[in-house]
C-alpha cells in the first residue's frame, strides 16, 4: 500500500499486452523468472504457501474485473521480481550480512494520522536514512544519487508513478522514502491486500500467520539497501506494523516504536476514500459499503491487537505523537522525539526539514458516509 494502503504502478511498463487473469503460483513464478532470468527465490517456502492462500482468496472472494485481475497480477509479480533481485544481490554483495542496523524507529499507527509527513521528516535529517520508494521496488546498495536519473528502472519507475494520479490524496516520487510494505510483499505477508480488495479468508490467514520470518527478510533487505550508508540510522513507517509488532521487536529489539494517534473517525473516512480511489474499477464488490466495513474490521484489529501487544513491552521503548501536535508544531514534537531518542537535533538536521513540511498527505474529500459507515460505527470499532 502507498501512504497508507495503495498499491503503486510497480513495474508497470512490463504488464501492458499480458494476459488478464490473476493466475497460479507456478506461472507467476515462471513470469518472474523470464523477466529477470533469475530463478532463485531463496530457502523456504514460505512466501509459496502465502501466495495460495491469497490466490485462492482472489479467485474465490474478490471478483475482480479484467482489469482488476490483470493489475493484481502486475502487482504479485513485481513482489516476486523484487524477491528475485533481493536474492541475487545478496549474492552478489555477500557482506550485506554484516551490516549491524542500531536502534532503528519504526513509525506506526492508523493510517492518514501524519506519519508520511513525519516519516519524511526524521529521515531528512543527514544521519538518517529511508527506504526510497524505487530501492523497494528493486533492492540493491543505494547508488549515488546523483547517478539515479541516468539509471533506466529509476526513470521507468519515475514515469509510471508520475502517471498514477494519486498526488490529492498521497504524493509519491521514486526518489522520496516510503513505506517498507513492499519489502514484506516479498513474503507474501502484508495487509496491502486487503486494502484494495475484499479477500477475508486471506484476512483470516494472516490474523493467526507469524511475521517473523518476513520481518528477517525486511531486515536482511535494509542490510543491502544501506550497505554504504552504516553510519546512518534506519527510519521507517507503515501503518501495518500495528499487526506484527512482536514480530518487529523480535528481528529489531532495540527498535523505537513511534505511534501516531488521530481521531479514528476522520482517520478511517480517510483511509476508505484512499484505497477505493486506489482500487477504483477492480472489483465488482470491493466498493462503497464494502470498503468501508473491511478497513474499518481491519484496521480496528490492528489497533487492538498492536495495544494488546506493546502492553508486554517496555514502555520506554515508545513515543506517542498526537497528529493535533504535530500539525501545530512539527519542530516541537521533532525535539520532543529526539529527546526520547537521546540524540541532538543537530542544525543541518533542522534546516534538511524545513524543506520536507507539507509533502505528506494533502487534503482530499472524503465522507463516512460514502462508505455506508457512521462515526458510531466508528466509535463502537475504536471504544477507547
Amino acid at each position: 500500500m502507498t501512504g497508507n494502503g495503495r498499491p503503486g504502478p510497480r513495474h508497470a511498463a512490463k504488464t501492458t499486452g499480458e494476459r488478464t487473469d490473476v493466475g497460479t503460483v507456478e506461472d507467476l513464478h515462471a513470469s518472474a523468472t523470464r523477466l529477470t532470468g533469475l530463478d532463485d527465490f531463496g530457502d523456504g517456502d514460505d512466501h509459496r504457501a502465502a501466495l495460495s492462500v491469497l490466490l485462492s482468496a482472489y479467485a474465490t472472494e474478490a471478483s475482480l474485473t479484467p482489469a482488476g485481475s490483470k493489475r493484481t497480477r502486475g502487482l504479485l509479480r513485481a513482489s516476486l521480481v523484487s524477491r528475485l533481485l533481493a536474492e541475487a544481490a545478496w549474492r552478489r554483495f555477500p557482506e550485506h550480512a554484516g551490516v549491524t542496523l542500531p536502534n532503528p524507529v519504526f513509525i506506526t499507527g492508523l493510517p492518514r494520522t501524519g506519519t508520511t509527513a513525519l516519516h519524511r521528516m526524521l529521515a531528512a535529517d543527514p544521519a538518517h536514512q529511508g527506504p526510497e520508494l524505487w530501492l523497494t521496488e528493486v533492492p540493491q546498495p543505494r547508488p549515488p544519487r546523483e547517478t539515479w536519473p541516468d539509471d533506466p528502472v529509476y526513470g521507468t519507475l519515475r514515469e509510471a508513478y508520475r502517471s498514477a494520479g494519486l498526488d490529492g490524496v498521497h504524493h509519491m516520487g521514486p526518489e522520496q522514502v516510503e513505506e517498507c510494505w513492499r519489502l514484506l510483499c516479498q513474503s507474501m505477508t502484508s495487509v496491502s491486500f486487503e486494502c484494495t480488495a475484499h479477500i477475508p479468508s486471506y484476512s483470516r490467514w494472516l490474523a493467526g500467520h507469524d511475521w517473523t520470518p518476513a520481518y528477517r527478510r525486511h531486515r536482511r533487505n535494509l542490510q543491502l539497501i544501506g550497505l554504504h550508508d552504516q553510519h546512518r540510522r534506519w527510519v521507517l513507517k507503515n501503518p501495518s506494523h500495528l499487526f506484527a509488532l512482536d514480530a518487529l521487536l523480535t528481528v529489531y529489539p532495540d527498535a523505537t516504536i513511534i505511534q501516531t494517534h488521530r481521531d479514528p473517525r476522520t482517520a478511517i473516512a480517510s483511509v476508505c476514500s484512499l484505497n477505493a480511489r486506489a482500487s477504483a474499477g477492480w472489483s465488482t464488490v470491493f466498493d462503497g459499503t464494502v470498503v468501508g466495513k473491511t478497513q474499518l474490521a481491519l484496521w480496528s484489529r490492528g489497533l487492538r491487537r498492536f495495544r494488546a501487544d506493546r502492553a508486554r513491552h517496555d514502555p520506554a521503548r515508545f513515543v506517542d505523537v498526537r497528529y493535533e501536535d504535530f500539525v501545530a508544531s512539527p519542530q516541537r514534537t521533532v525535539e520532543a522525539i529526539y529527546d526520547r531518542l537521546g540524540v541532538k537535533l543537530t542544525g543541518p538536521a533542522r534546516a534538511a526539514m524545513k524543506t520536507m513540511r507539507g509533502t505528506g498527505e494533502r487534503a482530499h474529500t472524503y465522507q463516512l458516509s460514502d462508505f455506508g459507515l457512521t462515526p458510531g460505527d466508528v466509535d463502537r470499532a475504536f471504544p477507547d
